[in-house]
């Protein structure tokens, strides 16, 4: 009970004690003196109870604040205590899910088919501990903090978006009218003439399947324990999230892979400069001055510049004017973010050997393009293959497609010598 409440409870009382003692024409000394207890009570409650509803209002404001996100922190404490090594047991050893595994995984059945045992996405992030500053948010309960999945990716590096799709296809409606304004030309002249407010849809299609096949030894089964959790976590961590960079970038559109936003440009409406020279400081400027104008960043501090390492190379062994500064430095003092690709960009090739570098920026909070993936991931058992042994090997399945939201949100640098 509110302390508030409670002291307005005891005032009636008091009241109530001291009107049937004021109605008395004789009282006593000890009624007398009984009053004097009761009104020095009644006025010290007063001030006890301006005391209590100021609290209480703060209270009710930082209940309020936290009631805001409270779905979102239930459900990453949900998360948090999915387990795979209950999956790996169950699927190796028959053993029944227990606690919030259980519940998670039987959720995710009801919203979809899965021939083996769904596992959530927010289940692949690593999970490390972690030092909390006082000046920092604590997490609410006693557990590691985790990071999101493939954080580190490239993909999300270069502002890509990850959005899960429960069932079926997303479409993505994307301006492309070019709505003008216009001035009267006369005191009764009209306005400019209207122009249709028109969209292309960009869509995200469940036709591509990732899979991740994981052999687990007898002995390990044995040995580990509950290291099992992380081990399994880091290599399907990794595994995916090198090749899903590649696909986004790299993609041929075939063998079942997506069509990644270089290969795809074409398609995407992604725009290309040819470079055709040696990798430097000034031969970018025009480039991202013609990114700037075409309104989809604000200054290169919010272009983000992706290249390979061989680029890095040459370009830290040039020194730009006489000066103690290189051409690399330049372009990292200028751009917002310049990250170094190998997956994600074609190995140099040809003579002289040239590469290709990508140019993206995040435009009023809409990302230059999004990765979509389907569902949770698929873990099935093979019980076949390694039952000489007594291993276990486990198969992951998980559906992903990319696609480009406003292809001016990315540029594409061709011959980078």
């Amino acid at each position: 009970m509110l302390d508030s409440v409670k002291i307005s409870r005891r005032q009636s009382e008091i009241r109530q004690a001291l009107a049937e003692l004021a109605g008395k024409e004789t009282p006593t000394e000890d009624e007398v003196r009984n009053m004097d207890e009761l009104d020095r009570e009644y006025r010290s409650n007063e001030t006890r109870y301006r005391a209590a509803l100021i609290a209480e209002d703060t209270e009710r404001r930082d209940a309020g604040s936290e009631l805001e996100t409270r779905s979102d922190q239930e459900w990453t404490e949900m998360m948090a205590g999915f387990e795979l090594r209950q999956v790996a047991l169950a699927l190796d050893e028959g053993r029944q899910l227990d606690g919030q595994t259980a519940e998670i995984v039987n959720e995710l059945r009801e919203q979809g088919g899965y021939r083996g045992v769904p596992v959530p996405w927010e289940a692949l992030e690593v999970r490390a501990g972690e030092t909390v500053s006082a000046n920092l948010a604590n997490p609410t309960q006693q557990a590691p903090i985790i990071d999101r999945l493939f954080a580190d990716g490239m993909a999300m590096r270069m502002g890509g978006r990850m959005i899960n799709v429960g069932i079926g296809d997303r479409e993505i409606p994307v301006t492309n009218s070019n709505v003008t304004a216009g001035w009267a030309q006369s005191e009764t002249g009209n306005v400019a003439d209207p122009i249709p407010f028109t969209t292309i849809e960009r869509m995200l299609e469940p036709d591509h399947t990732l899979g991740v096949q994981m052999k687990i030894s007898r002995k390990a089964l044995k040995q580990t324990g509950a290291a099992l959790e992380q081990a399994v976590r880091r290599d399907m961590n990794g595994a995916m999230s090198v090749e899903i960079d590649r696909a986004v970038f790299l993609g041929s559109g075939a063998s079942g892979e997506p069509t990644g936003i270089i290969p795809g440009a074409a398609g995407f409406g992604i725009a290309s400069t040819p470079i055709d020279a040696e990798a430097n400081y000034s031969r970018f400027v025009p480039v991202v001055t013609e990114f700037i104008n075409a309104n989809a960043a604000a200054g290169p501090g919010s272009v983000n510049l992706m290249l390979r390492s061989e680029v890095w190379a040459s370009m830290d062994d040039q020194f730009f004017g006489g000066t103690a500064e290189t051409h690399w430095d330049l372009l990292t003092k200028r751009m917002g973010s310049v990250q170094i690709a190998t997956n994600a960009l074609a190995a140099p090739s040809g003579d002289p050997a040239e590469t290709t570098a990508l140019m993206t920026t995040t435009a009023r909070g809409v990302p230059p393009f999004m990765v979509g993936t389907w569902g949770a991931v698929d873990l099935i058992r093979d019980p076949y293959s390694d039952a000489a042994s007594g291993g276990l090997r486990l198969t992951a399945l998980a559906t992903m497609d990319v696609t480009v939201s406003r292809s001016v949100q990315t540029h594409i640098l061709t011959g980078i010598q």
